[in-house]
C-alpha cells in the first residue's frame, strides 16, 4: 500500500491540496499499475523558516530520495 506524503510551504487551501493529491495519486496508480484505492496521500504544512531543518537537510542525507532539490539554500 503505497503512502504518499507532500511536503510544501503553508498557504494553499484545500482545493488546491485535493488537486494536487489526485494528480500525483493518478500518476503513481498508472505508473505502479495499481488500482487507486491502494494508495494514500498526506499533504503537511512546513513553515518557510523551518524548511531547511525540517525538509530540506533530510532530503539531501536521505539515500532514498530519488530526485534531489534543484535549488540550494
Amino acid at each position: 500500500m503505497p503512502h504518499i506524503t507532500i511536503q510544501m510551504y503553508p498557504g494553499r487551501d484545500g482545493e488546491t491540496k485535493k488537486k494536487v493529491a489526485e494528480a500525483l495519486l493518478e500518476a503513481a496508480s498508472k505508473a505502479l499499475a495499481r488500482e487507486k484505492e491502494h494508495f494514500s496521500v498526506s499533504i503537511k504544512d512546513v513553515p518557510q523558516d523551518e524548511w531547511k531543518e525540517k525538509v530540506y537537510d533530510k532530503v539531501l542525507k536521505d539515500p532514498d530520495t530519488i530526485i534531489q532539490p534543484g535549488y540550494k539554500m
